[in-house]
């Protein structure tokens, strides 16, 4: 399978990535930094600098001409404390940035939609956009994956954490990989 992956090289992409290439797929790595490139192409990814709110995004992703289309996108800083001064870019990459690479993926004749959501409580209008992310995912029709809180490496917990429901980004790659054929619809995907 051809599998386009935005957010590529994010906390759960540097793991499903190369999960992906193991498996036999075919797979475009979207990243918005240029110095990341070399990685993407070490693990066998064919590299895509562009932002999901660039105007190339639709030719980046039909170039390509996934099966799959796979949304890993967020705007989360690099420590938890940080998080009420990046809200809004999340949201935003919740609600327009899902539009634009729903789009993308439509124009690129992509027979599946898969979206990273969460599995935990999002407050007001992260609430919203993580609403308006689930069902523009669905109406694709796609698969919404509700992950837990992510723990390991390139995360705000790399030895580990006591929040709840929580899930390791190794664990999490590898049921993404699982999921890439299930049927529409939403599944939660937290530790065993």
């Amino acid at each position: 399978m051809r599998v386009f992956v935005a957010g590529a090289t994010g906390a759960i992409g540097r793991e499903l990535v190369p999960a992906l290439v193991v498996a036999g797929h075919e797979v475009a790595g979207m990243t918005r930094k240029p110095e990341r490139v070399p990685w993407l192409l070490s693990v066998g990814a064919v590299p895509v600098v562009c932002d999901v709110f660039d105007s190339a995004l639709v030719g980046a992703v039909a170039d390509f001409g996934p099966d799959v289309v796979v949304h890993q996108l967020t705007d989360l800083p690099a420590k938890a404390a940080m998080i009420p001064l990046k809200v809004m870019g999340l949201n935003r990459v919740r609600t327009a940035g899902t539009d634009a690479l729903i789009a993308a993926a439509r124009a690129a004749g992509a027979e599946r939609f898969v979206a990273q959501s969460v599995a935990f409580g999002a407050p007001g209008p992260a609430r919203k956009a993580v609403e308006h992310l689930e069902a523009a995912t669905l109406a694709y029709p796609g698969v919404v994956l509700r992950y837990g809180y992510f723990y390991g490496p390139g995360t705000w917990y790399p030895d580990g954490t006591d929040r709840t429901p929580r899930v390791s980004v190794a664990e999490a790659a590898a049921r993404t990989v699982e999921l890439l054929t299930a049927a529409p619809g939403i599944y939660e995907v937290l530790d065993p």
